[in-house]
This record gives C-alpha cells, sequence and structure tokens, in this order.
C-alpha cells in the first residue's frame, strides 16, 4: 500500500469499497467452485484454500439467494453425523456462469488498462 492508513476516514472508506468490490466478485467465486456439490462449509474451506476469506454469514445468506434466483440447486445428506445441505450450480447457473467470467474479464482487462496508467504515482501527484 503507497500510503499509510492513519486517517479515521480513509481506514473507513478503505473497507466500505473493498467491501462493495468483494461482494460481486463473491457470486463469481461461488458459482466456479460448485461444478460439484459441495456443503457450505467445505465451499467457505475451499474459497480459504485459493485465497479468498468468506464468512458463514455472508455465503449462507449468498447461497439461498442463488437458490432462490435459480442458479443453484440444493439437497439435504442426512447420512453421517450432521444432516448437510449439499450445492451444485444449476444448468442455468452455469449458463450466466460462462457470460459472467467473459464479462469479468472484460472488466478486469480495462481495470488492469486504467490502474496501469497510474503505477508510480504517488497520491500527493494528483
Amino acid at each position: 500500500m503507497l500510503y499509510t492508513m492513519n486517517n479515521e476516514k480513509i481506514v473507513t472508506l478503505h473497507e466500505k469499497f473493498t467491501q462493495e468490490i468483494r461482494r460481486g466478485a463473491l457470486v463469481l467465486a461461488t458459482l466456479s467452485q460448485l461444478k460439484e456439490a459441495r456443503y457450505g462449509y467445505a465451499l467457505i474451506d475451499q474459497l480459504a484454500k485459493q485465497g479468498l476469506d468468506i464468512e458463514q454469514g455472508t455465503l449462507y445468506p449468498l447461497l439461498r439467494r442463488l437458490e432462490e434466483q435459480g442458479l443453484l440447486q440444493s439437497e439435504w445428506n442426512v447420512e453421517g453425523s450432521h444432516p448437510r445441505r449439499y450445492y451444485v450450480i444449476s444448468p442455468m447457473g452455469r449458463e450466466l456462469f460462462l457470460v459472467l467470467i467473459d464479462d469479468w474479464q472484460q472488466l478486469t482487462g480495462v481495470m488492469e488498462e486504467l490502474l496501469s496508467e497510474n503505477k508510480g504515482d504517488s497520491c500527493g501527484s494528483y
């Protein structure tokens, strides 16, 4: 990071904007990991292994919303000591996921170009 975050307002805004960026990315990340059925905790663990931490309080409402939208399918597995709800991407979710990949790649390409113009600048040069 090029600046020190000793200003409370900057810290607050940074946290808010980071959360906004992550919100959209979490949908794509979640869909990407549900080609095979997984239960919530296994999905949290898989995403964490890939470097994306997500809280249970964020993931479970997201899974329910994606299922309500028809992008995921779920099924209870009651075998074993704990019943678990397994989620998998639906055919409609797979179709949307492929479109979102293209959108993401286009957006990140544009952002890379925009941000590369600012490499080496310090906040004081604006």
